[in-house]
C-alpha cells in the first residue's frame, strides 16, 4: 500500500551518470534525464551525493556560488568549457549539518560541484535555477554506515528537496572499452541482480553487496560509485513505488537509474 501522504514527498533518484560527455551530448541518457525532471515537482533545492567527492570525514558544500569542477581529463574542449552556474544553499547546508550532528558533518565554503552532480543537472535543469548542495562520501566507512546515515535525511523529502544519488551500479573503468561497448555478461548479470533486489525491497542484501556472488568484485571494484545507491534506497518508505529508467549496460558500466516515490 502506498502511504496516504505520498504526494507530499519529493521523489528520490539514483542516477547512473556514466561518461561526463552525457552532459553535453544530445543522446538518450541526456534526453531521459531532462524528461525525468519534467515529470517531477519543481524542487526548492537539490542535495546530491556523488561518487566523485570522497573524503575523510563528511563534508557538505556551503558556498553561495559553487564553481563547476572539471574533475576529469582527456575529453574535448567543449566539455571543459561547460559551466553550470547554479547557486548553492548555505541554509540547507546548515540544516543538513544539524540533521547529521551525530557524525559531525563539516561545511565546506570553497568546494564547487563535481561532474557527478553538474553533468546530470545540466540536462535536468539547464537553466540552473535550483540551488544545489553536495554531501561527500566518507569511503572509510562501511556500507551500513552510509545507509543508516542517509535515513536521517528523510525529512528533507517533505521539505521539497530533491535528493539524488549519482554513481553507477556497475562501474569498472579498467575493463571499459570506448571502441566496443557490448556489455560483459557478468555486468549484465550483476545489473539484473541488483534490479531484482531493488524491486523486492531487499535492502539488507544490497547493503551487504560484497556477498552477492562472484561478480561483486568485478562490478564494484571500489565502493564510491555504488554507495550513492544506498543513500537513495535508504529514503524509500514502506510501500513506495520504485521504477527504473536508462536501463543500459555499456561495456563495464551500468547506466541503470532508479526513481523512488513515483512510477514511470
Amino acid at each position: 500500500m502506498i502511504p496516504s501522504d505520498s504526494q507530499q514527498r519529493m521523489p528520490v533518484l539514483f542516477i547512473g551518470h556514466g561518461n561526463p560527455m552525457n552532459a553535453i551530448e544530445q543522446n538518450v541518457f541526456h534526453h531521459t534525464w531532462k524528461k525525468i525532471a519534467d515529470q517531477l515537482p519543481k524542487p526548492k533545492a537539490i542535495l546530491c551525493i556523488s561518487a566523485h567527492w570522497e573524503t575523510h570525514g563528511i563534508y557538505i558544500t556551503a558556498t553561495e556560488k559553487p564553481e563547476t569542477i572539471h574533475d576529469f581529463y582527456g575529453f574535448p574542449k567543449a566539455l571543459f568549457e561547460a559551466q553550470y552556474p547554479a547557486l548553492g544553499d548555505p541554509d540547507l547546508a546548515t540544516h543538513v549539518v544539524e540533521m547529521l550532528s551525530m557524525v559531525g558533518v563539516q561545511p565546506d565554503t570553497r568546494r564547487g560541484l563535481d561532474h557527478g552532480a553538474w553533468s546530470i543537472l545540466m540536462a535536468m535543469y539547464p537553466e540552473a535555477n535550483i540551488p544545489v548542495v553536495q554531501l561527500s562520501l566518507d569511503t572509510n566507512q562501511p556500507s551500513p554506515f552510509h545507509y543508516h546515515l542517509a535515513k536521517k535525511l528523510l525529512p528533507l523529502r517533505k521539505e521539497n528537496v530533491l535528493i539524488i544519488g549519482s554513481g553507477n551500479i556497475v562501474h569498472n573503468l579498467r575493463m571499459f572499452s570506448f571502441y566496443d561497448q557490448t556489455p560483459f555478461d557478468w555486468a549484465l548479470q550483476w545489473d539484473e541482480e541488483i534490479k531484482q533486489r531493488l524491486l523486492a525491497g531487499e535492502h539488507e542484501s544490497l547493503i551487504a553487496y560484497e556477498g552477492l556472488g562472484s561478480h561483486s568484485k568485478l562490478a564494484v571494484p571500489t565502493p564510491e560509485h555504488y554507495l550513492p545507491l544506498l543513500y537513495s534506497i535508504a529514503l524509500q518508505e514502506e510501500g513506495e513505488a520504485l521504477s527504473f529508467f536508462n536501463n543500459a549496460v555499456l561495456s563495464s558500466i551500468s547506466m541503470t537509474s532508479v526513481m523512488i516515490g513515483r512510477v514511470l
